[in-house]
């Protein structure tokens, strides 16, 4: 199943897993990630909600950003190699 998901979602995963070695990798990095992740859903979850029910379409654009973002965070948080996962907190 792991192999289905990392071929079905290669050409995210690839634009974080190219470059140098991660040096400043805690697995505390990816579980927050993740947890991150699942909150930008939850938080496009409310913002579809709001605008459905208010019949704002215009704030499905929020909705829409929240879930790419964390649809990302998620992803990466899961699936990524440690590299990806350091590439997202960035090399400070």
């Amino acid at each position: 199943m792991k192999k289905l998901l990392l071929q079905l979602f290669s050409p995210i995963l690839g634009i974080f897993e190219t470059g140098e070695q991660a040096e400043h990798y805690k697995r505390s990095h990816r579980i927050i990630l993740i947890i991150v992740g699942a909150l930008f859903l939850f938080l496009s979850l409310g913002s579809a909600a709001t605008a459905f029910f208010n019949n704002a379409m215009g704030a499905l654009i929020p909705a829409i950003i929240f879930f790419c973002v964390g649809l990302v965070a998620v992803i990466v948080g899961a699936l990524g190699s440690n590299n990806a996962v350091a590439k997202i907190w960035g090399h400070k």
